[in-house]
């Protein structure tokens, strides 16, 4: 069985950036799971896991287009101090939630002062090139409501 649209995978992978840093690993752990075709993993590792078969090994360098996008400066801003009632100590680095035109976004804070604070909506990886390496664990049919729902079902997840 090969990688294609509607079919559940799972992988096991390690993510690094450009300098070699690993970002994200399922080594000692659980693999992912997703369903292919349906945009639940970045565009260019889906794109290069098409047509792989269980066992295969792979190693892909993903271009910020092809990942979490280019950086863009129209999402970082700045807003008042009161906007963040009820927080008494903003620190850099801190993230929160906020309703942004497409739902639920994160936003990480990047810069304090008395009056503003100085928020980036961008994802942590925009920007980044990805080098993912990992193998294929197993290849499944989805099922019917997994199709429907548009992504996979593993474990309690089944149950949403």
């Amino acid at each position: 069985m090969q990688v294609v649209a509607n079919k559940v995978v799972a992988i096991h992978y390690t993510l690094t950036n450009g300098e070699g840093e690993v970002l994200d690993s399922s080594s000692g752990g659980n693999p992912l799971f997703y369903l292919h075709g349906h945009n639940n993993i970045i565009p260019g590792l889906e794109k290069e896991l098409e047509g792989c078969s269980v066992g295969d090994d792979f190693e892909v360098a993903v271009e910020p287009a092809e990942g979490y996008g280019e950086r863009n400066a129209e999402l970082m801003q700045q807003v008042p101090r009161e906007a963040f009632q009820g927080v008494d100590n903003i620190e850099v680095g801190m993230q929160f939630q906020t309703d942004g035109p497409g739902g639920t976004m994160v936003v990480t804070v990047v810069d304090v002062t008395d009056e503003t604070v100085k928020i980036d909506a961008n994802h942590p990886l925009a920007g980044v090139a990805l080098n993912f390496k990992g193998s294929i664990e197993s290849i499944r049919d989805a099922r019917e409501e997994e199709v429907e729902h548009g992504h996979a079902h593993e474990g309690d997840m089944a149950d949403h």
